[in-house]
């Protein structure tokens, strides 16, 4: 398991509001350094993919158990 620094919960929230939490929460982030995220939102593995694709991050990691998914994101 990769180690993360910050670590958001976004469970219970519907899009957008995942994908703008981490947003924020990157940008309070240094290069390099990792966010842990959980989400329920069942849009989110493609919505944090996108995301990742288009703003340059690195997703690290995509799981999902039991109806949480967990992504882990590398700040540029």
């Amino acid at each position: 398991m990769t180690t993360f620094d910050t670590e958001l919960d976004s469970r219970g929230l519907s899009c957008p509001l995942p994908i703008l939490r981490a947003k924020k929460s990157l940008s309070e982030m240094n290069s390099g350094q990792v966010l842990r995220i959980v989400a329920t939102d069942k849009g989110a593995p493609n919505d944090f993919a996108e995301f990742c694709r288009k703003t340059g991050n690195e997703l690290l990691s995509s799981t999902a158990q039991d109806g949480e998914f967990v992504f882990l994101i590398r700040r540029r």
